[in-house]
């Protein structure tokens, strides 16, 4: 790419050890993964444990590092990174010359950082659909990946992990390509059908110029190369549909549903 800003990112963020997490191969086994959850919980130890088709699948952070490569030393609490680096992070992240909160709007950073943030939030946090607002926790990773800080991030992703097999926990279910790229690695358990993920949700040099595109327009940023489309208005149409039942008056009804996984 011709974006040193995003070059510069996508170095920072491959600096910190995350390549063979992030880059596995795109492979699933959909029938196992959702036994694995289903199945999974925590050990007292701290180990997350399942079992499929009898197979017992036990993933340590041992396990976590081998596999993934992952660094093992560095910092175990977000909490700990240096305050003059979360200041200096604040006027670094910021689209304008004022200082941006902790908690700020997406569209309030640097085109890049928002990338950063949003890869964050969709593989290491898991959370789907539209987020707009920056939480504490992301930041501070932002920042430690930026300012390259040590981060111990065996234990930040397994600890993540242990949330997603959590019974009642809110964490979405998520790491599907990680998780089966372990379930590979236990000696007698024979994986099924593999689906192979669509090329559309993997991170192309044409998928990040069309977010950079999308999120000049969401910052209010003019986009003069594009040529402008003219809208004709369309009357509305007389609706004969019955009115609305109230809401505060409408029975609820609850239905059963299987878990979903994310697979971003």
């Amino acid at each position: 790419m011709d974006d040193a800003a995003l070059v510069q990112m996508f170095e920072s963020l491959i600096a910190t050890g995350l390549k063979e997490f992030l880059g596995c191969p795109v492979v699933f086994y959909e029938a196992e993964l959702t036994e694995f959850f289903t199945n999974g919980s925590v050990k007292e130890d701290g180990m997350v444990v399942s079992t499929i088709r009898g197979t017992t699948v036990e993933i340590s952070k041992r396990l976590f590092a081998t596999v993934f490569d992952l660094p093992t030393e560095g910092l175990t609490d977000l909490c700990d990174v240096p305050k003059n680096l979360v200041f200096d992070a604040r006027s670094l992240f910021s689209d304008s010359k004022e200082q941006v909160s902790i908690y700020c709007m997406k569209k309030e950073l640097k085109i890049q950082y928002r990338l950063l943030h949003d890869i964050l939030a969709k593989t290491i946090y898991v959370k789907a659909g539209s987020f707009d607002a920056v939480t504490r926790d992301r930041f501070m990773l932002m920042t430690a990946i930026t300012c390259d800080v040590k981060v111990n991030w065996s234990n930040l992703l397994l600890n993540v992990l242990k949330e997603m097999v959590t019974p009642g926990s809110r964490q979405a279910k998520g790491f599907a390509i990680q998780i089966c790229a372990i379930l590979k690695t236990v000696p007698g358990l024979v994986l099924g059908e593999s689906r192979v993920f669509p090329a559309s949700r993997v991170l192309t040099e044409k998928t990040i110029h069309r977010y950079v595109a999308v999120n000049d327009k969401v910052g209010g940023e003019a986009d003069t190369d594009a040529p402008r489309v003219k809208k004709t208005p369309v009357k509305k149409a007389v609706s004969h549909k019955r009115p609305a039942v109230d809401v505060e008056t409408a029975p609820v009804v609850k239905r059963n549903e299987p878990p979903r996984v994310n697979l971003w």
